[in-house]
């Protein structure tokens, strides 16, 4: 039986760079999102995003050749993220999901992996 191409291979490289792109454009401007942001270069950010994201959606491991397992939840504990954070990087996602030149069903496929992890990054009620 043939494996069926996960979200990876069906999105590929350049979208995926695009849905970057697109997603932090819109949280660098987004005022609950930016301050999570501001001690880093955009540059470092945008490219640990894109190796996070191309093996979470089933490419290549670099993230974890480069920085050991991800472990998102413990490396985002110093920061305070809340529910609302986390529906506000989600409504970032959903528009920059929705903006990529794919197929309606990629987008569906490709935005409701987001959804559990983001949640999952909650630490902090408010």
């Amino acid at each position: 039986m043939e494996e069926l191409p996960n979200i990876y291979e069906r999105l590929g490289a350049d979208n995926l760079q695009l849905l970057v792109d697109y997603f932090y454009d819109l949280v660098f401007t987004d005022e609950q999102l930016a301050p999570l942001f501001s001690n880093t270069p955009k540059e470092v950010i945008k490219n640990k995003q894109l190796l996070f994201l191309t093996q979470f959606l089933g490419g290549p491991g670099a993230y974890s050749e480069l920085y050991g397992h991800p472990k998102m939840r413990a490396r985002h504990m110093p920061h305070e993220i809340t529910e609302s954070k986390a529906i506000a990087w989600l409504q970032c996602m959903n528009k920059a999901v929705y903006r990529l030149p794919i197929d309606e069903q990629l987008k569906k496929d490709l935005f409701s992996a987001f959804p559990k992890m983001a949640f999952h990054m909650v630490n902090t009620e408010k």
